[in-house]
C-alpha cells in the first residue's frame, strides 16, 4: 500500500474530459467526462468517471486543483502510428511522382539516398522529418534509413532527442543493377547491420529500437536475406521490408527467385516472416499468401497514398481483415507525398470507396475502422499493443490533445457537435493546427523545445 507522499509523487498528470480510442472489440469507444491519470513512468494509472474525482484524488494522492480540464471541442485520442516511412526520402516529398515503382526508385530514390553518407545532410533531413511527423501527431514511426550505418544511428539519436517512439532500420541491399554505386557487398551489409544493431542497442534509448531491414527481395540476394533472417532471430528483433507493391516488381521477383512459389514464399524461406515482421503494401497478395501472413503472425502496412501516387495498386483492406492479418497504416514518404497519418486515414477511406465503385458488393471501410487501423491497429502491426495503442491502464500514455475548433485552424464549427462528429471532422479536415499537444510515454513532446543533437 502506498503512503500519501508516495502516491502523490507517483502521479505526474491528470486530465479530465473526453477520451476517444479503440479496443480489440470496438472500433470506436467514446468516454465522456472521464479522468485519466498518468504516473511518473509515463503509464496510464487510471481512467474512470469524472464523478470519481474525490475518491481518485485520495487514492492516488493528487490534488483536484492539479487536474487539466479539456475545453469545449477538445478530446484526447491515442497517438498515430506510422508503420512505414522512409525518413531518407523526406527531402523530395511532394515531387517526383511521375513514374512507376522500379523506374521511380532508380531515377529519384537511390541517387538521393546515396547522399546520406554526408552526415551533415543526414542531420538536416532527419531532424526535419522527425519534427514534422511529431507535429502531425505521429507518436510511433517505423523508419527506413539508408545503407549508411552512421547516418542511420544519427536518425535513432534524433528520434530519441525529440522523444518519438521509433524503429530505425539501416537498409540492406547487395543487389542494384541500375544505380551501381548505391549498394553493399553481402559481407558489408551483414557486418554493418550487426554494428548498427549493437551500437543502437548500446545507446539504451528508452523508445528507439533497431529493425532489420532488407530493402525488398529484388535488391537482396538469397544469401543476404537468409543472413538477415538469422540476425533478426538471434537478436529477437523486428523486421521490415516491402512486398507485392507493383506488378512489374512481382515479375522481377519471380525471375530472381525462380524456386519460390510466390513473393511471400521468398521471405518465408529466408525466415523473414515472424510475429515481429511488418511488410509494406501487399497490394497484390493472393489469399494463399495472406494465410501465410496470418500463420506466421507477420503484419502488413497499408500505404494508400503511395499505392495511388505510383499507380501500384489498391489493397483490399477488407479482405486482409477477413484473413485476420495484423494491419496498420503507413505514409510511405516519399512514394506517398504526405508525412501526415491523417492523410493515410483519408486515402485509406478513398481507396476502399474506389473498390466499392468497382464492385458494389465490396463493403466500404468506415471511418471508425480506419481510426482503429491508424492507432491500435498500427501498434498491433508493430507488436507494441501491450505497450501502447489505446488508453488501457498500464500502457504508455501516447496521446494527442485535439482541439477541433483551434483558432486559425482548418475547421469551422457552425453548431454544437457530439464527440463522434468532432472526431470525424478532425480525421477528414484537420491538420497539425488542431493538435494542441502530443505526448509520448507521458512526456509532452509537442510543443517541443529544440534539442541539441550533437
Amino acid at each position: 500500500m502506498l503512503n500519501s507522499q508516495e502516491r502523490s509523487s507517483s502521479i505526474s498528470s491528470v486530465f479530465r474530459g473526453t477520451f476517444i480510442h479503440s479496443t480489440r472489440e470496438t472500433a470506436l469507444q467514446i468516454r465522456e467526462d472521464e479522468l485519466l491519470g498518468v504516473d511518473a513512468d509515463g503509464k496510464i494509472a487510471f481512467i474512470e468517471k469524472g464523478a470519481e474525482l474525490d475518491r481518485l484524488s485520495q487514492t492516488f494522492g493528487f490534488s483536484p486543483t492539479e487536474v487539466t480540464q479539456l475545453v469545449q471541442h477538445e478530446f484526447i485520442m491515442p497517438g498515430l502510428v506510422d508503420t512505414h516511412i522512409h525518413a531518407s526520402q523526406y527531402s523530395y516529398a511532394g515531387t517526383a511522382l511521375d513514374m512507376p515503382l522500379l523506374q521511380w526508385l532508380n531515377t529519384y530514390t537511390f541517387p538521393v539516398e546515396s547522399h546520406f553518407k554526408d552526415l551533415q545532410f543526414a542531420r538536416r533531413v532527419y531532424s526535419q522529418v522527425v519534427k514534422r511527423t511529431l507535429r502531425n501527431g505521429t507518436t510511433t514511426a517505423c523508419y527506413f534509413a539508408t545503407i549508411h550505418t552512421d547516418a542511420s544511428l544519427l536518425l535513432g539519436q534524433i528520434a530519441n532527442d525529440f522523444g518519438q517512439r521509433a524503429f530505425v532500420g539501416k537498409v540492406c541491399m547487395d543487389r542494384n543493377n541500375f544505380v551501381k554505386h548505391y549498394k553493399e557487398t553481402n559481407q558489408e551489409s551483414q557486418a554493418e547491420t550487426c554494428r548498427f544493431i549493437a551500437e543502437l542497442l548500446n545507446k539504451k534509448y528508452p523508445l528507439v529500437r533497431p529493425v532489420v531491414t532488407p530493402r525488398f527481395a529484388p535488391s537482396c540476394t538469397g544469401a543476404l536475406l537468409g543472413q538477415l533472417g538469422a540476425i533478426a532471430k538471434k537478436n529477437n528483433l523486428h523486421i521490415q521490408s516491402h512486398i507485392s507493391e507493383n506488378i512489374e516488381e512481382i515479375k522481377l521477383v519471380k525471375e530472381l527467385f525462380p524456386d519460390s512459389e510466390s513473393y511471400t514464399d521468398v521471405y518465408l524461406k529466408h525466415n523473414l516472416l515472424t510475429d515481429k515482421t511488418v511488410m509494406a503494401h501487399g497490394c497484390h497478395l493472393s489469399d494463399e499468401e495472406l494465410v501465410v501472413f496470418r500463420e506466421t503472425g507477420a503484419s502488413l502496412s497499408h500505404c494508400p497514398n503511395s499505392n495511388i501516387s505510383l499507380c501500384s495498386g489498391i489493397l483490399n483492406v477488407r479482405n486482409v481483415m477477413k484473413h485476420k492479418v495484423k494491419l496498420g497504416l503507413g505514409t510511405d514518404v516519399a512514394g506517398g507525398y504526405s508525412s501526415s497519418m491523417l492523410d493515410a486515414v483519408r486515402r485509406t477511406l478513398d481507396s476502399s470507396k474506389v473498390l466499392t465503385i468497382q464492385d458494389p458488393e465490396h463493403v466500404t471501410l468506415t471511418f471508425e475502422e480506419v481510426f482503429r487501423l491508424a492507432t491500435l491497429g498500427g501498434s498491433q502491426a508493430l507488436s507494441l499493443d501491450d505497450q501502447t495503442g489505446n488508453f488501457e491502464v498500464g500502457k504508455d500514455f501516447d496521446a494527442l490533445r485535439v482541439n477541433v475548433a483551434a483558432p486559425g485552424g482548418p475547421i469551422d464549427l457552425v453548431q454544437p457537435e457530439k464527440p463522434k462528429i468532432l472526431l470525424e471532422k478532425f480525421l477528414n479536415l484537420g491538420d497539425d493546427r488542431n493538435i494542441v499537444e502530443v505526448f509520448v510515454a507521458g512526456r509532452k513532446v509537442v510543443p517541443f523545445t529544440e534539442p541539441t543533437t550533437e
